[in-house]
């Protein structure tokens, strides 16, 4: 439920209610807006409680939040949430590009991207450290090294970076070098990692699940939310199905739903999304339309010899490319870049 205080409530009714609902063995997440401040209420809540809350000091309404998500609902907040890291805001009226290779690989392939995909438009540098693969022997990044050669980029470019984490025990690690932490398709259930991420003050994206409903989805958001961290970005990067052709099916659909019953911005992946690099120009122009707040791409400076993920990947020229046709198709729908 949702308790809306009256214009000109005071600290103290606000600090009243706290400690009425931590008696209750309950938990107050505070949202101040331009025009009111509400809490949300969080746990196993009875009946008579909405009678109670009701007759506190400073209190307007009390409101119930039909959703199974409670803290990422528009019920809770109706504003859009906003995200800052290195100066560059995501859910704003600039769109925001995050590009780079999949796998951090060594510091010369590293290093010539990130200075091609700044030159081209981006704002935040992307790479993997640590990489998930569906083979044991297929490559799995450079762990600390990956993230150092990363702290070495944005040294050199200024370009915050973002890089996945894949264990509770890597959170701090991760942490130390990122400026924003990537919770992976295959970690969006890993409720463990999830409440060690919410444990921490740092930005985090948190990519869909292969096999994730919307609903499933926004509710691995309620975990890291309810620990506390209000710096959440969601991301579609596709859902498997039936189809064979492509590597996934591009939910497009999914970001206005976003829109609609959450205030949390969203990126799109279309590199994944398809696992096709011809591919990843039209649907990262489609999620655009469709109002994303930004996009993760896939760039590396010879794909056929990546080590990981090559024909999903842009290489220098064709990135250059679509970041020039996103600048009339961003103004389209009220954006901006750059």
């Amino acid at each position: 439920m949702l308790v809306v205080f009256k214009r000109g409530a005071s600290e103290g009714d606000l600090d009243g209610l706290l400690e009425l609902l931590k008696q209750e063995n309950l938990t107050g997440h505070v949202s101040r807006g331009a025009e009111r401040t509400v809490v949300g209420v969080v746990g196993q809540t009875y009946p008579e409680l909405r009678d109670k809350l009701e007759l506190l000091p400073g209190v307007e309404e009390i409101i119930p939040i039909s959703k199974p998500y409670k803290l990422a609902s528009r019920e809770f907040q109706p504003w859009n949430t906003t995200v800052t890291v290195g100066g560059v805001t995501i859910g704003g009226d600039r769109l925001v590009i995050m590009a780079g290779p999949c796998a951090v690989e060594n510091e010369k392939q590293l290093m010539e991207t990130a200075l091609a995909v700044k030159a081209a438009g981006a704002d935040i540098l992307r790479g993997g450290a640590f990489k998930p693969s569906t083979s044991p022997y297929s490559f799995r990044g450079l762990g600390e090294q990956g993230l150092k050669l990363l702290a070495k980029a944005r040294a050199e470019t200024g370009l915050p970076i973002i890089t996945e984490v894949l264990s509770a025990q890597h959170v701090e690690l991760v942490a130390e070098y990122a400026d924003i932490l990537q919770v992976g398709t295959r970690n969006m259930q890993n409720f463990i990692l999830l409440d060690e991420i919410g444990k921490i003050q740092k930005p985090v994206m948190l990519k869909r699940g292969m096999s994730a409903t919307i609903q499933e989805w926004l509710l691995s958001a309620e975990y890291i939310l309810a620990q506390g961290n209000r710096k959440v970005i969601l991301c579609e990067r596709g859902i498997r199905t039936f189809e064979t052709y492509t590597r996934n099916t591009m939910d497009v659909s999914a970001i206005p739903i976003i829109k609609k019953v959450s205030h949390l911005p969203i990126i799109a992946d279309p590199s994944h999304g398809t696992g096709k690099w011809y591919l990843v120009s039209p649907l990262a122009l489609a999620s655009v339309a469709a109002g994303a707040d930004g996009l993760i791409i896939e760039v590396h400076p010879n794909p056929d010899k990546a080590l990981k993920d090559g024909p999903q990947s842009l290489n220098f020229d064709t990135f250059r490319q679509l970041t020039a046709q996103l600048t009339s198709v961003a103004a389209a729908v009220g954006r901006k870049i750059g």
